[in-house]
C-alpha cells in the first residue's frame, strides 16, 4: 500500500474515471479482510453480491448494509452465520427494518418469498406492518397477503390484521368494470385465500353495491358472486 492506509489508497483512486472498475480489481478479493472491509463502505454503486456473501461475516455485514440490491437477493446473499446467529443479525436490523418496510409498502410477494427462506425475521415484517406509514399506491396482491396471514398463524389479529386491511385494494371508487373484474379475480382465486380476506372484501363489495346504481337484477347477479367469498372453504 506504499504506507497508505486502505481508506487512504481508496480515496486516492476516486478522481479517477474508472474508480469503481479499478477498485473492485484491488480489492474485491483481496486476502486482507480490512481492506475488503473498506472496499464494501466506499464502493460507489453500492456493495457488488460478491461483498454481500463474503466468507468474512464483518464484510458480510457492511456489504449487505450499503447493497442497493433489493431485498430477497440482499437476504439471499448474505453470509449464512448472520441470519443464524442473533448477535450478528443485530448488526443488519436497522437495515432489515427499511428492507422489510419496503416489501410490506409494496404487493407483499416479495415479503412473502423472504419470510418462507428466513422466518426469524416475522417480527420486523409484524412490526412494520403494524406500525410502518403507507408511502406508495402498490397494494397487496391477495395471494400473497393471505399467505402472510397464514405464515403468522395465531398471531394474525387485532393492529396486525389493521395493518393489512390498509394495504389492500380499496373498492369503494371502483367504476362497475372495475369493481366486477376485480371480484372475479377474488373468487378465480378464493380457495387460496385467508377468511380475513375473504371477510373484508364481502363486506366491502356489499358496500360498493349499496353505493352503486344497480339495477334490481343486477344487484341479485352482484350478490352471488359476493356470496363466493362468504363460503367458508
Amino acid at each position: 500500500m506504499t504506507g497508505l492506509s486502505y481508506k487512504e489508497a481508496i480515496e486516492s483512486l476516486q478522481e479517477e474515471s474508472d474508480y469503481e472498475a479499478r477498485g473492485d480489481a484491488i480489492y474485491m478479493h483481496h486476502e486482507d479482510v480490512e481492506a475488503r472491509l473498506e472496499w464494501a463502505f466506499y464502493r460507489p454503486s453500492g456493495s457488488h453480491p460478491v461483498q454481500v456473501s463474503d466468507k468474512n461475516v464483518i464484510v458480510s455485514i457492511m456489504a449487505f448494509n450499503h447493497s442497493r440490491l433489493g431485498a430477497l437477493e440482499r437476504f439471499n446473499l448474505v453470509n449464512r452465520e448472520v441470519i443464524s446467529d442473533d448477535k450478528l443479525r443485530v448488526k443488519i436490523r436497522n437495515r432489515s427494518r427499511m428492507l422489510f418496510r419496503a416489501m410490506v409498502d409494496n404487493d407483499f410477494r416479495e415479503l412473502v418469498s423472504v419470510l418462507e427462506r428466513y422466518p426469524v425475521f416475522m417480527d420486523l415484517a409484524c412490526d412494520q406492518m403494524i406500525n410502518g406509514r403507507i408511502w406508495n399506491e402498490t397494494f397487496a396482491d391477495p395471494s400473497a397477503a393471505s399467505r402472510f396471514l397464514e405464515m403468522v398463524g395465531e398471531g394474525a389479529e387485532g393492529k396486525l390484521l389493521e395493518g393489512v386491511s390498509r394495504r389492500l385494494q380499496p373498492v369503494k371508487e371502483f367504476s362497475v368494470d372495475e369493481a366486477k373484474a376485480y371480484l372475479q379475480m377474488l373468487n378465480d382465486q378464493v380457495q387460496n385465500l385467508h377468511l380475513y380476506l375473504k371477510e373484508h372484501y364481502a363486506k366491502a363489495f356489499e358496500k360498493w353495491m349499496e353505493q352503486t346504481s344497480l339495477h334490481p337484477l343486477q344487484k341479485i347477479v352482484w350478490q352471488k358472486q359476493i356470496n363466493v367469498l362468504k363460503e367458508r372453504r
